[in-house]
């Protein structure tokens, strides 16, 4: 589960207490002297689905959304009210499984629109296949045979400057009217977009103020007859401090962004519900983990919210029938792929999860055995001193589940061992992303991983895993002043007592990811100096195919000492 979802116990109590209270006003009599009657209205959110076609499985838990499903699930919460928005914050592409991913992520544009999503804004990964690729999926209308997918999806963002002149089909707001009520959906993108891609993925897109931006787009909405103000951002939680409050860019914007009567934030994979200012604030789990379900009960005549209320829901596969249409719509494209990915590559004596060491879902705090793997893999290719990845970069486990699910491009485990085919590997690393050789200093390589670890104890991609050597950083020191330690790896991964040259005259070859050396994630802009070398994925696919059985292990590679550091689980 994701590190926010002891958060639903706490507002348990509050929803019940506070956004719940049914203080129902009496109908409001209008200018003709008839009755207005409060309208209820409901809004359906999920976050950072990444298109998710399949259900996802949670290790202990169960198996969770899946296109069909969701659609399912979606069409129910219509049927129980028809002044339903449903609703997502950007990400519903890029970073995708591969039945997805392989087909440029055509298939996750379709399925949204059969699943009904009525609008969503832009976030970093919206942008991994640059302009073009962007424009190619604002334009889907219809499926591979030319029929039509249903309503469009409106696409909202207000605070890109020149977005018109790079993309058509975004606007800064879209305005819905449910039986009467006129409510205003605004979108802003997160700011540090431009450091999560490539260069030059944003055309002539500059990234402004979302709070300036969001409040400017609200306020013409208004002028135009809105009512009720629903923003969707690609800002989400960072963590929680040592009084268990929320942190992050999405609470700061809720903090400036004026008189909004819903937040839904997404990016970071948090189940979070709280109310800011006047607005109700929701995150969810990614991937279709979760939805929340917001209900407000309105007066049409002055748009005041009566009353109102949130709940999260676990959308369990199982308990609904899949949507006929979107099983339809995967069925050839998963056939097409199950030859190439369904190959067995090797196998692992343990399971290999993108969780890290400290029970963080997404890998992000700590030392991860899928980031040991990956980047032991590219360290031997080229025989490299050490090398380094972010652990944004890492999308899934590594190895096959023992559950056996068709849709995943694995056989069914028979055990001891856990297999690892072509297709789970190029789920963990799902962007194209080449490795790239470079020689560095010490100094420089003390600045990657300086940058590594920046925005702990927050949960960020720039997160480093590394392979050569064991470093050692204080999480309480000033970000930037946090390694304290670097020693090299023994050949058989245990950390050694000899201290890496952090210099600026030592000098070192470091395997990394091309993203990673073009400056994304904050890391050092050396793409002048780097030398392409292959696939990362097929780096990795080699690596393990080469050994047959992999015996990865937790090494000590990355240790923090201070008083908020992240706790290693038993």
């Amino acid at each position: 589960m994701g590190p926010g979802k002891s958060r639903r116990g706490r507002w348990a109590a509050v929803i019940a207490a506070v956004l719940a209270v049914a203080v129902l006003a009496p109908a409001t009599a209008g200018a003709t002297g008839q009755d207005h009657e409060p309208v209820d209205i409901q809004f359906i959110t999920f976050s950072d689905w990444h298109g998710q076609l399949d259900p996802l499985f949670v290790f202990g838990e169960g198996t969770f959304g899946g296109a069909a499903e969701l659609s399912t699930y979606f069409r129910q919460e219509e049927a129980n009210n028809p002044n339903t928005l449903i609703l997502t914050a950007g990400d519903a592409v890029g970073a995708t499984p591969p039945l997805s991913n392989f087909f440029d992520d055509e298939p996750a544009a379709r399925a949204m629109r059969l699943m009904g999503v009525d609008a969503d804004t832009l976030g970093n990964h919206n942008f991994d296949r640059g302009i073009a690729g962007l424009q190619n999926h604002l334009d889907i209308t219809t499926d591979t045979s030319g029929a039509e997918l249903g309503d469009p999806i409106a696409y909202v963002s207000a605070n890109l400057k020149n977005r018109d002149d790079n993309v058509s089909g975004v606007n800064d707001y879209a305005m819905f009217d449910l039986d009467g009520v006129k409510v205003a959906v605004i979108g802003v993108t997160n700011p540090d977009v431009a450091e999560l891609t490539f260069p030059g993925s944003l055309g002539t897109i500059e990234v402004t103020s979302p709070h300036v931006a969001a409040n400017k787009a609200r306020a013409a909405a208004k002028a135009a007859g809105a009512e009720v103000f629903v923003l969707l951002a690609h800002m989400g939680v960072s963590g929680y401090d040592e009084d268990g409050e929320a942190f992050g860019p999405l609470i700061d914007l809720a903090k400036k962004a004026g008189d909004f009567d819903l937040i839904v934030g997404d990016h970071t994979d948090f189940v979070f519900v709280d109310e800011i200012g006047n607005a109700v604030v929701v995150e969810n789990e990614s991937r279709g983990r979760t939805y929340a379900r917001v209900s407000m009960t309105v007066d049409p005549v002055n748009g005041r919210i009566i009353s109102e209320s949130v709940e999260f829901v676990d959308p369990v596969s199982a308990d609904v029938t899949p949507d006929a249409a979107i099983v339809d719509l995967l069925a050839p494209l998963r056939a097409q792929l199950e030859v190439i990915l369904g190959q067995v590559i090797g196998q692992s004596d343990v399971v290999i999860p993108r969780a890290d060491s400290c029970g963080q879902s997404a890998g992000r705090t700590c030392e991860s055995l899928v980031g040991n793997v990956v980047t032991d893999a590219i360290r031997a290719r080229y025989s490299a001193d050490f090398a380094i990845t972010n652990s944004g970069g890492l999308r899934a486990n590594l190895t096959c589940p023992t559950i056996d699910d068709p849709s995943d491009f694995c056989p069914p485990f028979v055990g001891p061992n856990y297999d690892i085919t072509a297709g789970s590997v190029l789920a963990v690393l799902p962007f194209g992303n080449q490795v790239v050789t470079i020689n560095v200093t010490g100094e420089e390589l003390k600045a990657q991983l300086e940058n590594g670890v920046s925005s702990m104890p927050g949960v960020s991609g720039r997160f480093a895993q590394v392979s050569g050597m064991c470093f050692t950083y204080d999480i309480d020191a000033a970000a930037g002043s946090r390694v304290t330690s670097v020693v090299y790896q023994a050949d058989d991964g245990t950390c050694t007592a000899d201290e890496v040259d952090l210099s600026a005259s030592a000098s070192y070859v470091l395997a990394q990811n091309d993203f990673m050396a073009s400056g994304g994630d904050g890391y050092l802009d050396l793409s002048t100096r780097m030398v392409t070398q292959e696939l990362m994925d097929a780096v990795v696919t080699q690596y393990i195919g080469d050994q047959g059985l992999i015996t990865p292990t937790l090494q000590g590679r990355i240790n923090c000492v201070g008083s908020s550091c992240p706790v290693t689980l038993p």
